[in-house]
């Protein structure tokens, strides 16, 4: 009996291999037949990318003072956001976050792209703090919330309007020391539905010994209080993104300087801050992580920033919707 299994058990196993053996050469064989065009695919995304163009939206929060404004004009290269003064003496500093935003099509090498900068006024000003990140999660949750209307009705627009925040930009105080009480709850409760990267405003008031000590003091509050920031090391896809990301991660926060004035150094222009014993020119690697901050947002990650918000934080408030609302009926008379 054990021997017509074994037999039985080799039989089937030697019908899977052939199996396999046989489709891998009809899959080789097909590559041979001749050219079909289907790598012309990237080109025909790019195109079409090109002619409809696409959003993104980012969030700024942080301590009044910080430069917010300032850095996310130097990202982009254009004045996108508003700058916003200090409180003067005469103004009364809002009792509550405000959330404001503003958007601006720029357009490079033919693709236009829509930004929306978002910003948080009044985030952290006060003298108590309790609970200040709540207005926050409101308003990204009724992002979401708008997006699930429309993507629920019954005749839905060819194109949803994505107002969707897909990167918050987290400004930590360069004190050198640790993190704030509200750093860590702002972080712990908002990392859940959205994606945070966390940079060190104006670290060229830090020494480099400061500098380096603090955001390894920081990364080990991160790890220890449980909060993950973008990339998330479960989203990570295969070996290569781990590599990637793992030293994206190692590089965490961001120790960064804006500015949007530029100065003359060895002969050419650069963006900079001057101080009394130079100037501090922010995109030199040598002088701060604004380049590698930029190149990662940017350069290498947005598409992804998009995609990890669709796919896992707008799907993880959906499906909770959907389950707190059996069916999710809207005025508008559709149903899931």
């Amino acid at each position: 009996m054990l021997l017509s299994c074994t037999h039985h058990l080799l039989f089937k196993f030697l019908s899977c291999a052939e199996h396999k053996r046989r489709y891998s050469e009809e899959c080789r064989g097909s590559a041979l037949l001749g050219y079909i065009g289907i790598d012309t695919i990237i080109e025909q995304m790019r195109k079409k990318t090109m002619k409809t163009g696409f959003d993104f939206n980012i969030m700024v929060v942080g301590q009044s003072g910080l430069g917010k404004s300032t850095l996310v004009n130097t990202l982009f290269k254009s004045q996108v956001s508003r700058r916003t003064t200090s409180w003067s003496r005469d103004e009364k500093i809002p009792k509550t976050v405000e959330i404001k935003s503003v958007s601006h099509v720029i357009e490079e090498g033919g693709v236009k792209m829509k930004l929306t900068v978002i910003d948080t006024p009044g985030f952290g000003d006060q003298i108590n703090n309790e609970n200040c990140w709540e207005p926050i999660s409101k308003y990204i949750n009724e992002q979401y919330e708008k997006f699930l209307k429309e993507e629920v009705n019954i005749a839905r627009k060819k194109r949803i309007p994505d107002t969707r925040v897909h990167c918050c930009l987290y400004f930590i105080s360069p004190t050198g020391h640790s993190l704030r009480q509200l750093d860590i709850e702002f972080m712990k409760h908002l990392s859940r539905v959205v994606n945070i990267i966390p940079v060190i405003a104006k670290s060229d008031t830090l020494t480099l010994d400061e500098k380096t000590e603090f955001k390894q003091r920081v990364r080990k509050e991160l790890e220890a209080c449980g909060i993950e920031c973008y990339p998330q090391k479960e989203f990570d896809e295969d070996m290569e993104d781990k590599s990637d990301n793992d030293k994206i991660r190692e590089a965490m926060p961001f120790a960064v300087v804006g500015s949007d004035k530029e100065y003359q150094v060895n002969g050419k222009r650069v963006l900079g801050r001057k101080t009394a014993w130079g100037v501090v020119e922010v995109e030199n690697p040598n002088h701060c992580e604004f380049s590698l901050l930029r190149d990662f947002m940017i350069r290498s990650h947005l598409q992804d920033l998009k995609e990890v918000t669709h796919n896992i934080h707008y799907e993880t408030y959906r499906a909770k919707r959907l389950n707190d609302n059996g069916g999710l009926s809207f005025q508008t008379g559709a149903t899931v």
